[in-house]
């Protein structure tokens, strides 16, 4: 829908992205993992639009590890080159693993895709924006510093700087 709507919108439709926490992290990543296949039967124009996310920011998501294993990936979730750029932050006091921040980056790079891993001492879980007086509250300025170094934040083209 928001790609659809970028003109209208004033937005790029070649920079969106996808942000999520906890489990809408692991929501965030299975639709930049899984763009390729529909999850429901189309019904108008706005789907057939490409629904592939430009970029994703994860934040402390849940879900990738497998519950028998924890520092295995689940068996479902497969990356490849295609896959969009992702950004993760994760403490590793979290009651939800690091391990599904780490073993996601790990197949990232594997693949070639860009990614970028914060995993903090503390901050625990449900940190979100809000500050806990912990280091892991500069996430947004890191996820910020890494959209601009990737060109998510620059001006749009044709458009002039602020």
């Amino acid at each position: 829908m928001v790609r659809c709507k970028a003109s209208l919108w004033g937005l790029d439709p070649a920079r969106i992205g996808i942000l999520g926490f906890s489990a809408g992290g692991e929501t965030a990543g299975l639709t930049a993992l899984l763009y390729a296949q529909r999850q429901y039967e189309p019904l108008d124009a706005v789907d057939q639009v490409p629904c592939r996310p430009d970029f994703a920011a994860l934040i402390y998501p849940a879900y990738f590890d497998r519950k028998d294993q924890p520092w295995e990936l689940r068996t479902d979730i497969t990356v490849d080159a295609s896959t969009p750029p992702m950004f993760f932050a994760h403490a590793f006091d979290d009651r939800v693993p690091v391990a599904n921040s780490v073993l996601l980056f790990i197949e990232l790079k594997k693949a070639g895709v860009t990614a970028e891993l914060h995993a903090y001492a503390s901050g625990g879980h449900g940190f979100g924006m809000r500050s806990t007086g912990h280091p892991i509250n500069t996430w947004p300025q890191r996820c910020g510093e890494w959209m601009k170094s990737q060109g998510y934040l620059s001006p749009a083209a044709g458009k002039a700087s602020s």
